[in-house]
């Protein structure tokens, strides 16, 4: 009797034993599907993102190497402010961009470095334009405004200049122009760059 409920005892695990094979092998396909479909996703992922990245590329930031300083209009007004609009050219031969402001210093004629201070935002000629991102194809070139005031040599603080610098936005470089000017307290006001700016003095 006990051989009996034995042996039922171990029909019994063996038939559990064997429902579970079927379930293991639904599972394991219920898996393989999953898998498969996971792939399928990550594969349309990869060809989006390569997709992506065969799109339009960023545009390069303007290198100061590409770029031409010159002056261009000339200001004057009353209260002994003074000032001179400043445009960056792109010689590059390419589509570059430039973004925010200029950075400017004082040199003298031996070209040392002069103490002075740059004001970023209005100035006495303009308002600022704001900060936006220029793409200049070549031959295209941004301005911004420079300003500031010159009493003289009377002033004990003013600074006798002979070159300005100009460093275009994101660069180490610096573009040099003749600038045979006074400046009080060496305190020059400038723009942002813009396509254009239009001055009041």
């Amino acid at each position: 009797m006990s051989d009996r409920h034995s042996t039922a005892d171990q029909t019994a695990v063996s038939g559990s034993t064997g429902d579970s094979r079927p379930d293991r092998r639904l599972r394991r396909a219920a898996l393989a599907a999953a898998a498969a479909a996971a792939l399928g996703l990550t594969g349309a992922g990869v060809a989006r993102a390569a997709g992506d990245s065969g799109a339009a590329k960023a545009t390069p930031t303007c290198a100061a190497s590409a770029l031409k300083g010159t002056f261009g209009e000339r200001l004057a007004g009353g209260m002994n402010h003074q000032g001179v609009v400043v445009r960056l050219r792109n010689l590059s031969g390419t589509t570059c961009a430039l973004r925010g402001f200029p950075g400017l210093g004082l040199e003298d004629a031996a070209h040392r470095t002069l103490a002075s201070h740059t004001q970023w935002g209005d100035t006495w000629y303009a308002a600022d334009p704001g900060t936006r991102t220029l793409t200049l194809k070549d031959g295209e070139s941004a301005e911004a405004v420079v300003s500031w005031t010159h009493a003289g040599t009377g002033t004990s603080q003013a600074v006798h200049a002979a070159y300005l610098e100009i460093t275009p936005p994101a660069a180490t470089r610096h573009k040099t122009l003749a600038f045979p000017e006074w400046v009080d307290h060496g305190d020059l006001s400038v723009t942002a760059l813009a396509k254009h700016i239009d001055v009041t003095g």
